[in-house]
């Protein structure tokens, strides 16, 4: 695993915590139009599933609060705010200078709200989380940074966080957990993340296919073609997480990705219960053994296809009950499992 943090893909584990039960961790990239701006152009657009997400967040909930799932929602900053004067009020005098130009959100017109922009505000939809019982508000920065795309800065970062923590706090969160924007995890900033109170981060798997890479490189065809492959069959073996590796050396915790909650996709739908095999194999494993399956996937996944998303997500939910039944499998955000290695 990436700096702490171990995955285990040997099949079993080796149960390194006897007597603690296993955990079953989720998370959401919460981020709207913010993090698929270049696909959001034109009326036959991505657009269609960043605002199906709208109705997606509430049903989701739903069945978190049904079947007492707790959930970290790593939210875009931005999205904090209900108008663009309270969103602009907050934004950081260092901005990034990304060498394309492309990436820079702040050049990006918006609607003056929440009722007229629903792609780029969601204010009512943080509420809407925060309401529900379980569910812990983290970072996805405040602007979707990218931490490793040349232009970037450490300067620039710490104004980043430091606007994200104040516009959550603006709201009475306090933020705790951060995810990078497509997983752009930057070693060299690690003291930045302690300093803005936050104690775990995502981190993913270092096989060379998931290592943190700048965008060019995370799309290239072959790697696509393999974390595809990895949804399905078990190309990197078992993917279950162990606990006692998950604190790193500098105090944060790592509390890495597992599974990506892949979209119904009708061309795919065949594969359907080879895909939820693949999941619920390592949730027996992980219950069994004492260690963790972290499941995540970004609300706009759900925002076309949602009855056949829901209904995959529910049957994944029900199977982590019977687990919970049997060996006491939990369900942790991700502040959870950093509070618990740090006992």
């Amino acid at each position: 695993m990436m700096d702490g943090g171990h995955i285990d893909t040997r099949g079993e584990g080796t149960g390194p915590e006897r007597g603690l039960p296993g955990a079953f961790v989720v998370s959401l990239d919460f981020e709207l139009r913010w993090g698929v701006r270049e696909l959001c152009h034109g009326p036959d657009s991505y657009l269609r599933n960043v605002l199906g997400a709208r109705e997606a967040i509430p049903r989701i909930l739903d069945l978190f609060e049904r079947y007492g799932i707790r959930a970290t929602w790593a939210t875009v900053g931005f999205l904090f705010a209900s108008t663009k004067e309270e969103m602009r009020r907050f934004w950081p005098s260092t901005q990034p200078r990304y060498a394309d130009e492309r990436l820079n959100p702040y050049a990006d017109p918006t609607g003056d709200d929440e009722a007229s922009d629903p792609a780029n505000f969601a204010a009512s939809l943080v509420d809407r989380i925060r309401e529900t019982p379980g569910q812990d508000i983290g970072s996805h920065t405040f602007s979707h940074y990218y931490c490793l795309e040349e232009g970037n800065s450490r300067e620039s970062f710490a104004a980043d966080l430091e606007c994200a923590v104040a516009i959550a706090r603006n709201r009475g969160i306090e933020l705790r957990s951060l995810v990078f924007p497509r997983h752009q995890f930057n070693a060299d900033y690690t003291d930045t993340i302690r300093d803005f109170g936050f104690s775990s981060f995502r981190g993913v798997d270092p096989s060379w296919v998931y290592r943190p890479c700048p965008e060019s490189a995370r799309t290239h065809p072959a790697k696509r073609g393999i974390r595809m492959l990895d949804r399905y069959v078990h190309v990197a073996g078992s993917r279950t997480l162990d606990f006692a590796s998950i604190q790193r050396a500098d105090g944060l915790c790592n509390v890495a990705a597992t599974h990506f909650l892949s979209p119904f996709q009708p061309k795919l739908a065949r594969f359907g219960e080879l895909f939820r095999r693949r999941i619920t194999d390592d949730m027996d494993r992980a219950a069994r053994n004492g260690r963790m399956v972290h499941l995540w996937w970004h609300p706009h996944n759900f925002g076309t296809h949602l009855e056949a998303n829901l209904a995959m997500l529910e049957g994944l939910l029900t199977h982590y009950e019977r687990l919970n039944g049997r060996y006491g499998f939990q369900s942790m955000s991700m502040d959870d499992v950093a509070c618990r290695v740090k006992l």
